[in-house]
């Protein structure tokens, strides 16, 4: 097993505005009934009697709080030009996108599929 080591002090985003301290975060728990928009994980934080509830998977939440400080900003960084990327895509005109698949062989379905693919 990969040496796992939360990063104290560093703030993870729990989703809609909602941030905690790595290092106060004692369990993750996913949603598994009752899961929807706004309800993907349980955080159980230290001194909490009830956890709160992230918007973000705990596999998401996971992987930020046990990424170095630096692969952690520039994961955000990358999923955030993804993101960017897939919205440009998705805004070119079917004519434009049908006219570089046919000539050029670009397919920018595929592309922004890919880069929705990358940051699920």
């Amino acid at each position: 097993m990969a040496d796992i080591r939360i990063q104290p002090g560093l703030m993870v985003a729990l989703g809609y505005g909602k941030y905690i301290r790595s290092d106060e975060i004692a369990a993750l728990e996913p949603i598994d009934q009752g899961r929807g928009p706004g309800r993907r994980t349980r955080v159980w934080i230290r001194g909490l009697e009830e956890p709160l509830v992230a918007s973000r998977s705990s596999e998401a939440l996971f992987f930020d709080l046990t990424r170095p400080r630096d692969d952690a900003t520039k994961t955000r960084l990358q999923r955030s030009v993804l993101e960017r990327v897939a919205r440009t895509l998705d805004e070119v005109p079917g004519t434009y996108r049908r006219r570089l698949r046919e000539s050029d062989g670009i397919d920018l379905d595929d592309l922004a599929g890919e880069a929705r693919r990358a940051i699920a």
